[in-house]
């Protein structure tokens, strides 16, 4: 072996969360190792070629806000954009974007490649290197003899980990898309302590866009409003590739029932666990036997690739089998497939190993993010790897680590999740997940999250600029609606009527009238331009300022709930606590808050087998402990 160099992070794989953590590290001014193993994969979407939807494009639009790089990578390679949700409460509409893959891909390497302070390698580490008593890393081991040394590495290896590949009968080593598995790192984890986890994921066929039939299949155009999932990018016009929708039926379902014996998830070929929410087409007629269709989206994979996505199909049946459902389905009867469908079965860690930083608790200097943190889907692992880059940096730097709460992102929920629950199965993040969804909107993510970014570093000039300029027209807005009133007579009232607005019957401000169903902020300015001057807003402004108004009594309700929690989540418990001392816990108590080792009081809270009763006894042994600490300062 031979030192080959010396940087202050190293991330150990090139995913979505690996470029986000090396991205960060980098630009916060650390000098950062991003190794690969292939300098053609870096950010490869192996499954679907598409970024956000529900929750998932709260995420991406967070880790912009911090100054994150999937946001505006999504902008530049996007072939279609669709807000979903818009029919229910700003709360939960989410923004979905399908990417041009490969053009995804290539924009993210080029950014690394530019990016100072970071280097790109592509090479397969085999070993981590940890100080003599393992308590704290000191580098890596490539297969081909060199070592790198840092005081920091964060893994995130993806689905790389002794990955399987399962098509049906047949299984092989391998990564996604054909690439090669990481087939030794796991023995070096096992020799560091850490405890891993087997999980399977899935992806359905390719098929050959020549071959479809659309006329039989329903378009899903895309919005024709512009939008944008990043803060900094531009309203512009783009062309629109359109996507369709079709379903399965009875043949299709009785192919595959009649294939049962052969399916893998079935007959023991795979041992890992799968995902609860994203299913196999196999495991969805099991456990849907009910449901005579399933729907299934054609998404292209790009502007330059005859190649389609089947969403909704993912399989791991033998190949005569899904050439057989495949053909059963309207518009694919002729299909010709480009990629089979398989399975891949990877190792993971048991999530609650980490802090909520996402440095490993019992080795210092140590980070996991992404799928290797048992989580699925682009958007989680991109989340995740923001937040370890940043706290890599951080560490290095002997800063304040970044620890985001559940009532100020998604990505805190995410996190929270993980590393004080844990996870039995591929966690997908979900609104329904988040105790606040309304003040965690995708609007205004970067009201919650830019000021951390900027704190940390990572918010650049001029984001920081366009940032305060979008908050002072907030401001300004608002006070201006607050300070105007309209009196109830026949000018004003035959005023509001021109736009559809109800008359008023006593003198009320503006502020008050948008509060109503069927006012907006561009309705009153039209109105009333010849007697009260109200400025034109941009989109992103009038929507921060009607629902903010609209939804003032709910979001302060939610405020109040936060305010509440966050009393347990100030009361830290000391690290070094030993909760065999601690009178009157639960044994079960004991044993999950000594494995877990919560931060706070709060995340102790929400520790599985922590009853109300043992949060009691937490407060009022810290209460004790205080008292005693005080009084030891008076002696």
């Amino acid at each position: 072996m031979f030192t080959a160099g010396n940087y202050e992070v190293i991330v150990v794989g090139a995913g979505h969360a690996g470029v986000e953590a090396a991205l960060a590290a980098a630009r916060i001014g650390c000098k950062t190792l991003l190794a690969t193993l292939s300098m053609d994969n870096i950010a490869l979407m192996p499954c679907n070629p598409s970024v956000g939807g529900p929750a998932k494009g709260h995420l991406v639009r967070e880790l912009d806000a911090l100054g994150g790089e999937m946001g505006v990578n999504a902008d530049k390679t996007c072939i279609q954009f669709r807000m979903l949700n818009t029919g229910k409460g700003p709360a939960v509409h989410a923004l979905r974007a399908q990417a041009d893959k490969k053009l995804y891909q290539f924009t993210m390497k080029e950014t690394c490649e530019n990016t100072p302070n970071l280097d790109v390698k592509q090479i397969l580490i085999t070993d981590l290197l940890l100080t003599e008593e393992k308590k704290a890393v000191r580098g890596v081991v490539v297969e081909t003899g060199e070592v790198y040394y840092a005081p920091v590495v964060i893994m995130a290896t993806g689905t790389y980990l002794r990955g399987r590949i399962i098509v049906g009968e047949h299984t092989y080593s391998g990564g996604p898309n054909g690439q090669r598995p990481a087939m030794h790192f796991s023995e070096s984890l096992k020799e560091a302590g850490v405890r891993l986890m087997r999980f399977k994921t899935g992806t359905p066929a390719r098929v050959d866009a020549r071959t479809l039939d659309y006329d039989k299949m329903e378009l899903q155009p895309g919005d024709e409003e512009c939008r944008n999932f990043s803060f900094m990018s531009d309203v512009v016009t783009r062309e629109q590739t359109p996507c369709y929708l079709t379903y399965t039926n009875q043949a299709t379902h009785k192919i595959i029932l009649d294939n049962m014996d052969r399916a893998p998830m079935a007959n023991g070929i795979i041992e890992g666990v799968g995902p609860r929410y994203c299913p196999s087409i196999e495991t969805k007629i099991q456990r849907f036997p009910d449901k005579d269709r399933h729907q299934l989206f054609l998404e292209p994979e790009g502007l330059h690739t005859n190649e389609v996505y089947v969403q909704g199909m993912s399989t791991s049946m033998p190949a005569d089998v899904q050439l057989a459902f495949l053909h059963t389905i309207p518009g694919l009867e002729h299909c010709h497939v480009m990629r089979l469908g398989y399975a891949i079965e990877y190792d993971c860690i048991d999530p609650t190993q980490l802090k909520p930083t996402l440095e490993f608790k019992h080795i210092h200097g140590f980070f996991s993010a992404g799928q290797a943190n048992g989580t699925s889907g682009y958007e989680e692992a991109a989340a995740q790897g923001i937040i370890a880059g940043i706290n890599a940096a951080m560490l290095i730097k002997k800063q304040e680590p970044l620890v985001l709460k559940r009532s100020e992102a998604y990505i805190g929920v995410l996190i929270d999740d993980l590393v004080t629950k844990g996870t039995h199965e591929p966690y997908r993040m979900m609104t329904s997940r988040a105790e606040y969804r309304l003040l965690l909107r995708q609007d205004n993510a970067d009201q919650r999250l830019t000021p951390y970014g900027r704190r940390v570093g990572l918010v650049t000039d001029a984001r920081w600029q366009r940032f305060t300029q979008k908050q002072a027209a907030i401001q300004t807005a608002t006070e201006q609606l607050q300070k105007r009133v309209l009196n109830p007579n026949q000018q004003t009232n035959r005023q509001l009527a021109s736009v559809g607005i109800a008359p008023i019957h006593v003198s009320t401000t503006l502020y008050e009238l948008l509060r109503r169903p069927d006012v907006t902020y561009e309705k009153l300015r039209q109105a009333l331009e010849s007697t009260v001057t109200l400025p034109e807003l941009t989109d992103e402004v009038r929507q921060q300022v009607e629902i903010a108004i609209t939804y003032e009594g709910y979001i302060r309700k939610q405020k109040e709930q936060v305010a509440h929690m966050e009393k347990l989540e100030d009361k830290l418990l000391p690290e070094e606590i030993d909760y065999s001392v601690v009178p009157s816990l639960r044994d079960e108590a004991r044993e999950k808050l000594a494995a877990i080792r919560p931060r706070s009081v709060g995340q102790a809270s929400r520790i599985s087998g922590v009853s109300p009763a043992d949060v009691s006894v937490l407060l009022v042994w810290l209460e004790q402990q205080r008292r005693l600490d005080k009084a030891d300062v008076r002696d």
